[in-house]
C-alpha cells in the first residue's frame, strides 16, 4: 500500500518553466527481517525488486529469493557486455531483403550476436533488454552503426552492387542528443554515400514525445539516410502522426505475416498497411516471411521488398557476396 501511494504521489504532474513534468517510478521494497537484517542487505533486496518492477513497466515489487536470483544473472551479464565490445565479442549478422519481382537483393539488415567465450553465440533476446537497463546500449548501438557502415563501403569496394544496409535504433539511442553525431561520424569514417544507409524506428518510439521525434527524424533526414518504421502495426498506427513523419518505408509486423493465409483477420490488416503505404507513397518490406504461399500473398501487394527464412537466415557478412553471386546466376542474360 505504501509502495503504491508513493508511486502515486510520484506521477502527479510538475510545473516546471520550461513545461509540465510527468515522472515514473519503479519501487523495490524489501521487509526485515525476511528479507535482510542489516541495512546494507536490505538495500540490496530492495534494489533486485526495484529491477523486478522496471521490467515490468513503472510498477511496485516486494523482493523475492527468485527475483534476486535474477537480479543477480542480470548483473553477471553486464559485466560480461562491459568488456564484449573492448574484446570485439559483438558481431553483426547481416539477412538479405529481396524484391518481390526478381528476388533481387536490395538491401540487408544489420543484426547484433553476441560470440560469448563460453556460451557461445547468443542472440539479442537474452542481452538487449540488459544494455538498455543499463544504457550500454548506446554506446553498442554506435558501433553498430559504424560496423555496418564500413562494410557496406567494404562490400562496394569489392565490386559489389550498391545496396542499403539497414540498423536498428534503440529507444535509449534515439532519444540521446548524440544520435545525429554518431550518424554523422559513421558515415564520414567509413565514406559511405548516405543513401545507403536505413534507420529502423519502431512506433512507440516515435510516440513518446511526437514533436520531438518529428525534429530528430527531420535532421537524419536532411543527411540523406533512409527511415524506416519497424514491427508496423503492432503499436498504435496512428495515421494522424504518420502523415506527419518524415519517413520512407513501413515494415509490417512478422507477426501479421507469421498467420497469412490461414487467419483472415491478419490478412485483412496486411492490406490495410499495404494501402496506407501505397496512398502515403511509402516503401512496404515484409519481415518473417517463411513460406512460399506468404510471398505468394504479399507478391499481390504493394510489397516492394520481403526479408525472410523462406529467402535466408542472417549470415556473416563475407557469405553475403556468394549470396548475391548465386543469385545472379539465376538471372537470365
Amino acid at each position: 500500500i505504501v509502495g503504491h501511494a508513493l508511486q502515486e504521489c510520484l506521477q502527479e504532474p510538475v510545473a516546471l518553466a520550461e513545461g509540465v513534468l510527468h515522472a515514473q517510478a519503479s519501487i523495490g521494497l524489501a521487509l526485515s527481517p525476511e528479507h535482510g537484517e542489516t541495512r546494507g542487505d536490505l538495500l540490496c533486496a530492495a534494489d533486485a525488486a526495484m529491477y523486478v518492477a522496471k521490467r515490468a513497466g513503472s510498477s511496485v515489487a516486494l523482493h523475492s529469493p527468485a527475483g534476486e536470483g535474477r537480479h543477480r544473472r542480470r548483473l553477471e551479464v553486464a559485466e560480461d557486455l562491459f568488456m564484449a565490445l573492448e574484446r570485439e565479442e559483438l558481431v553483426l549478422a547481416y539477412q538479405p531483403i529481396r524484391t518481390p519481382a526478381d528476388l533481387g537483393l536490395v538491401a540487408a539488415e544489420a543484426l547484433l550476436r553476441w560470440n560469448h567465450p563460453e556460451s557461445g553465440l547468443v542472440l539479442p533476446a537474452r542481452f538487449i533488454p540488459t544494455l538498455e537497463e543499463t544504457g550500454q546500449i548506446v554506446q553498442v548501438g554506435d558501433w553498430v552503426l559504424r560496423a555496418a557502415c564500413r562494410q557496406n563501403r567494404a562490400w562496394q569496394d569489392a565490386g559489389l552492387a550498391p545496396m542499403r544496409v539497414s540498423v536498428n535504433v534503440s529507444t535509449r539511442q534515439f532519444q540521446s542528443e548524440t544520435l545525429l553525431q554518431s550518424v554523422q561520424s559513421a558515415l564520414e569514417e567509413s565514406g559511405l554515400d548516405p543513401v545507403w544507409l536505413e534507420l529502423e524506428l519502431t512506433e512507440s518510439q516515435l510516440l513518446v514525445d511526437t514533436e520531438a521525434a518529428i525534429e530528430v527524424l527531420a535532421q537524419l533526414n536532411a543527411l540523406g539516410v533512409a527511415i524506416s518504421i519497424d514491427d508496423f502495426g503492432s503499436g498504435y498506427s496512428s495515421l494522424n502522426y504518420l502523415k506527419r513523419l518524415p519517413i520512407d518505408c513501413l515494415k509490417i509486423d512478422q507477426g501479421f505475416v507469421r498467420d497469412l493465409g490461414s487467419s483472415a483477420k491478419d490478412g485483412a490488416i496486411v492490406e490495410a498497411i499495404a494501402a496506407v503505404a501505397r496512398s502515403l507513397n511509402l516503401g512496404l518490406v515484409a519481415e518473417g516471411v517463411e513460406t512460399a504461399g506468404q510471398a505468394r500473398f504479399l507478391r499481390r501487394l504493394y510489397c516492394t521488398e520481403m526479408q525472410g527464412y523462406f529467402y535466408s537466415r542472417p549470415v556473416a557478412a563475407e557469405v553475403l557476396p556468394e549470396i548475391i553471386a548465386a543469385l545472379d546466376a539465376k538471372i537470365p542474360a
